[in-house]
């Protein structure tokens, strides 16, 4: 298939499009470089990718609308998924129109790019931070998801409503997958795994919020990436069970779908210290601080909707997915 992949330098969309090319599929990414975070990785996942054959790259921002119509109208996708976004519930405190631009502007841009060129199938990066302020665990796609506790969040909610008004209103398959802590090699350098990992081997000091009364939801790349093109390779169908006086809001009469893909397995914040300080040999030197303003104390998927619909069974413990990046860490960054 023609592949059209948003955020292909990004953390998930390097893997996804790795894997769809050794498959035989054809990749288009598009990825901005921006700098959130260091475009050094950015470059060294980008070359990776423009090493294989049937990768064409597409250096522009989603929020770009004449770039974005000429990326579709010019490949004309079979498929696409959506994976670029500005990410982080913190920074979204500190920069919320990068959010209103990327994950509101630039995902009108893909829906309507979707539209004009008649993609069989949207597969698009929602995300656990959805639930909020729920409590409930395990957090399960028929929850209600109306007290979002960031701007981040805000805007995936507001994805997962701007893509089920696409396929009502022109009949687009899309189906929105709510990611729960992807960590491995390549992975994000703003995320927790990443950052204590630097400063525990520069012997600096780690910041441990919530007292480190924790819990996530962690799960590794390679079962992520296996969810992933399950989904891509089932296209999103009308539910004919769906009723409008019990709505599911993971289902409808349009051919729309919502899943979790998370490893239905937490870890405490202290277990996860614990394994990363054996791994690297050294102890960790714990700042406690309060609970962030925007983050959630525990997430925990559900996951029996994308079991029975694909067969996902997430297999890589947080011991052995560690283990695979600490390794990957210290070759990449050539520390000891």
């Amino acid at each position: 298939m023609r592949v059209l992949v948003t955020g292909a330098a990004g953390f998930i969309g390097h893997a996804l499009s790795l894997r769809l090319l050794a498959r035989g599929d054809e990749v288009i990414g598009v990825d901005n470089l921006n700098d959130y975070y260091d475009v050094a990785l950015k470059q060294a996942r980008l070359g990776q990718l423009t090493a294989q054959p049937g990768f064409t790259e597409a250096r522009i921002g989603l929020e770009d609308r004449a770039a974005m119509s000429e990326v579709f109208a010019r490949h004309r996708p079979q498929r696409v998924v959506n994976l670029a976004a500005q990410a982080g519930v913190r920074y979204s405190l500190k920069n919320p129109h990068a959010y209103a631009d990327a994950n509101l502007m630039g995902f009108v841009n893909v829906l309507e790019g979707c539209r004009r060129q008649e993609v069989e199938h949207l597969v698009f990066a929602s995300s656990s931070s959805v639930y909020g302020a729920n409590t409930r665990m395990p957090f399960a796609e028929g929850d209600n998801v109306d007290h979002p506790v960031s701007l981040y969040a805000a805007t995936k909610k507001a994805n997962e409503l701007m893509a089920h008004s696409y396929s009502h209103l022109y009949g687009l398959p899309a189906t929105g997958l709510r990611f729960f802590t992807v960590y491995g090699p390549w992975g994000r350098p703003d995320m927790a795994y990443f950052l204590f990992t630097r400063k525990i081997l520069a012997g600096e000091p780690i910041d441990v919020f919530n007292h480190g009364q924790c819990r996530r939801d962690f799960t590794y790349i390679d079962d992520i990436i296996e969810g992933v093109v399950a989904i891509l390779d089932q296209v999103a169908a009308p539910d004919p069970g769906w009723s409008g006086e019990a709505p599911d809001p993971a289902t409808s009469y349009a051919p729309y779908r919502i899943y979790n893909i998370g490893n239905n397995r937490p870890v405490d914040l202290m277990y996860f210290i614990g394994v990363l300080e054996e791994l690297l040999g050294r102890k960790a030197t714990m700042n406690m601080l309060a609970l962030q303003a925007g983050d959630v104390p525990q997430t925990y998927a559900d996951i029996d909707r994308i079991g029975k619909a694909v067969g996902f069974a997430p297999s890589i413990g947080i011991e052995e997915g560690l283990g695979r990046f600490v390794d990957w860490y210290k070759s990449f960054y050539r520390v000891n």
